[in-house]
């Protein structure tokens, strides 16, 4: 939110000086509450571990102790209890029936009115009406979603009026090496299934 406003006012033409009180949230020393601590959760909580955060985490099923320690998290049984605690709530869940609108009034309601919610899973995981309102009236302090739904929002959608939101367009892999990568990774997938050899990437039905 403050990159965003702080980059129009360093490039308006109105600009004569910046604020000396405008001031921003710390990341150092935050609590980060991981939703969905599958292999992306955890390389989130490998990066938030340089920026000395505290690192709480719900998923389904909970973490080896040894993994835990590594990046010093810790799980939370329940989603509610990691909502009430954190700055920031990122979600990181594949979209099922379970998932879907797993983020709604209700939960918004327990983020405590200071807190930051990211999503860089799928759109559909937040309720965005409730989202909506939870912006409009200060439920919670900001929202950055790289996903919405549908993508892109409609023109006239009420998410994109706020101030006190990011929206990316779906671009967390948007880089020319983690494309190739995707690349390179599904063509080796391909030739195993062809040579009749183990597949490297191979997904199993839950």
């Amino acid at each position: 939110m403050y990159l965003r406003s702080g980059c129009q006012i360093a490039v308006s033409p109105d600009t004569k000086h910046f604020a000396v009180d405008w001031l921003g949230v710390e990341v150092t020393r935050a609590t980060l509450g991981i939703i969905g601590m599958g292999s992306i959760g955890y390389r989130v909580a490998q990066r938030a571990r340089a920026f000395n955060m505290k690192i709480l985490y719900h998923n389904r099923n909970r973490r080896r102790k040894e993994e835990e320690e590594a990046v010093d998290a810790h799980y939370c049984e329940k989603m509610e209890d990691l909502l009430q605690q954190s700055d920031f709530v990122m979600l990181v869940v594949n979209l099922t029936p379970e998932t879907h609108k797993l983020i709604g009034k209700k939960e918004l309601g327990l983020m405590k009115p200071t807190a930051t919610l990211i999503n860089i899973s799928r759109g559909a995981v937040i309720d965005q009406d409730a989202l909506v309102e939870a912006l409009q009236k200060k439920v919670i302090r900001a929202a950055a979603l790289d996903v919405t739904y549908p993508e892109p929002l409609p023109r006239d959608h009420p998410l994109l009026k706020l101030n006190n939101i990011i929206i990316s367009p779906h671009i967390g892999t948007a880089t020319i090496q983690a494309i190739h990568m995707m690349a390179e990774e599904a063509i080796a997938n391909m030739l195993a299934v062809l040579n009749g050899q183990p597949i490297p990437s191979e997904v199993f039905p839950k």
